[in-house]
């Protein structure tokens, strides 16, 4: 999504081709979203789980723009999920949602 990038008040820290270096990645760049692809169903990608429990200050949106499918996961302190309008404005909602949330 190059809409994302070119926000001037989103940041874009990488892009991972591959599931086992996301971790890593994490670590490295402590980002405030990772944005994956969600599979052929709208249950919640193993690395999900992965990530969410090493990094719960870390929100997750899963994203199927074929099927017309995101979905936004997060911890406080159970993983939640809601799906989310699949344009530009609701992606953009969700990722500006979590900057609002640390400024409270």
């Amino acid at each position: 999504m190059e809409t994302i990038g070119e926000q001037p008040d989103i940041e874009v820290s990488g892009e991972i081709r591959e599931e086992s270096e996301i971790l890593d990645a994490i670590e490295r760049t402590q980002p405030d979203f990772l944005i994956i692809t969600l599979g052929d169903s709208d249950e919640r990608p193993g690395i999900c789980d992965s990530v969410l429990a090493r990094h719960p200050e870390v929100r997750v949106l899963a994203i199927a723009p074929d099927r017309n499918s995101t979905i936004y996961y997060w911890v406080s302190p159970e993983i939640h999920s809601a799906p989310i309008e699949t344009s530009e404005g609701g992606v953009l909602s969700a990722l500006r949602s979590r900057a609002n949330d640390r400024r409270r």
